[in-house]
């Protein structure tokens, strides 16, 4: 089964800014988007329908453990992936629990927009 995948604003803006730094990223975004398409729940699970993926970024030479997350939330009744926001591992260590629930609070489930 092939979920749906739906970007938000946030993580569209923060795509765009780290794919500006880190010039491999475009490729590694790709490939991730395969995986999760399959495999929806990919990553640690972090609660509230949401997971922590973590993504190597070729052109940073860190690996898993010093590249980028990205977190995502999987809605189960539309069988439907948002990818909630991406962010580089050494620009931010965590996302808080109220950041989630911010982030999760602005979703539209009701109305689903590519």
């Amino acid at each position: 089964m092939s979920y749906k995948i739906l970007i938000t604003s946030k993580f569209e803006k923060e795509l765009k800014r780290l794919s500006k730094k880190f010039s491999s990223l475009k490729n590694e975004y790709r490939e991730f988007l395969s995986l999760v398409s399959e495999n929806p729940e990919l990553g640690t699970f972090i609660g509230n329908n949401c997971y922590k993926i973590r993504l190597a970024i070729a052109s940073k030479r860190k690996g898993k453990r010093g590249g980028a997350r990205i977190i995502t939330y999987v809605y189960h009744s539309g069988e439907t992936v948002y990818l909630l926001t991406i962010y580089d591992k050494s620009e931010k260590e965590d996302l808080t629990e109220k950041e989630l629930n911010k982030i999760i609070s602005q979703l539209d489930l009701g109305e689903e927009n590519e």
